[in-house]
């Protein structure tokens, strides 16, 4: 997508937002005193507090599992997700809380804004369930990651795509030296299309993009190839501000809590995620939808963040080595009195 369309595009969103979280664009409706961030969470959201939570696919979950009335009294959903539409609405004060992948966080820290992780979701057996593949051009003859030498690779800065061909390259005993970036936003089906058009002959392509990249240029001789490396971080995380405000705080805690049931009932009900969200909600076919929950396996919610901080932080320095960046503590971006909140709710509601 061109710059100056995602540009509008964004702020289109950030005008909806703007409407629906009140004057001057902020998300506010808070109600509660302030509440320091090492303080216990309160467990009672306040009548009349909002939260603005952007989490389409959990939206859709509870709607589907008829738990949408746990949340809907103090949560307004926005239609956006993904990194940099999260970050740009935390500093636009239009969101309280997004759905991402490993990255955005750090980024936006690095970006002035302070943030926390408030739930996190993994893939069990990860590296044999991955989210991302390397997408080969057609013609291009690349059957392990040596032979990523000499190739041009699409590079997404400040996304997950982005640091997983570092992550990649750093496997595979390479530096950026040894390839040549084509610098390229990862939305959509920008990849693919880059990689038909032999525009790069290397990028991570993720999701139903997989499938349907081999559908269709399978034929001319394009292919994929396991990077082997872990990708299945997914975080919930906001703004500090958010959660420093009580009522706000508690409203997160209530959402983190119906987010982990959300997913649990996601997993064990594959046949109604794929016909309400993958078909109706999302317009792919009952094959694509298929093909996208075997290829998730199943989720993994822990009460135990210390392995995925462990995890962050390696991905940080490695993130900061590569870009310039100041090296942050990981454990810095986990706000722990939610570390056990959605595995708690999992628990509770199979009883």
């Amino acid at each position: 997508m061109p710059k100056k369309k995602s540009f509008l595009v964004l702020a289109a969103a950030l005008s909806a937002l703007t409407v629906l979280s009140g004057c001057g664009g902020d998300a506010e409706a808070g109600g509660g005193p302030k509440l320091a961030l090492d303080a216990a969470l309160p467990t009672e959201v306040p009548d009349g507090v909002k939260i603005v939570v952007g989490d389409p696919a959990t939206q859709k979950a509870l709607e589907l599992s008829g738990q949408l009335d746990k949340v809907s009294k103090f949560v307004q959903f926005a239609n956006l997700s993904g990194g940099p539409q999260t970050t740009e609405a935390f500093r636009a004060k239009a969101l309280d809380l997004g759905s991402v992948a490993e990255i955005p966080p750090i980024h936006a820290t690095w970006t002035g804004l302070h943030v926390k992780i408030v739930a996190s979701k993994f893939r069990q057996d990860a590296i044999n369930h991955p989210i991302y593949q390397l997408g080969i051009a057609p013609g291009v003859q690349v059957k392990s990651l040596a032979d990523l030498r000499g190739k041009k690779i699409a590079y997404s800065p400040g996304q997950a795509q982005g640091a997983l061909v570092l992550k990649v390259l750093k496997k595979a005993g390479l530096t950026k030296d040894d390839v040549k970036f084509v610098e390229l936003p990862s939305t959509g089906d920008v990849y693919s299309n880059a990689l038909a058009a032999k525009q790069v002959d290397v990028a991570p392509i993720g999701g139903v993009q997989i499938k349907r990249y081999l559908t269709k240029y399978g034929k001319d001789g394009a292919s994929t190839i396991q990077h082997g490396i872990r990708d299945d971080a997914g975080h919930l995380y906001g703004p500090t501000e958010s959660l420093e405000d009580a009522g706000k705080a508690a409203a997160i805690r209530a959402y983190v809590a119906a987010w982990g049931v959300a997913q649990e009932w996601i997993d064990k009900h594959p046949k109604e995620w794929i016909e309400g969200y993958y078909v109706k909600d999302q317009g792919l076919t009952t094959a694509d939808g298929e093909w996208l929950v075997e290829n998730a396996g199943h989720p993994e919610i822990s009460a135990d963040w210390s392995e995925a901080i462990k995890r962050q932080q390696e991905t940080i320095e490695l993130l900061a080595k590569e870009t310039g960046n100041k090296v942050i503590q990981a454990a810095d971006l986990y706000d722990l009195r939610f570390q056990s909140v959605a595995s708690d709710a999992i628990k509770a509601a199979a009883k």
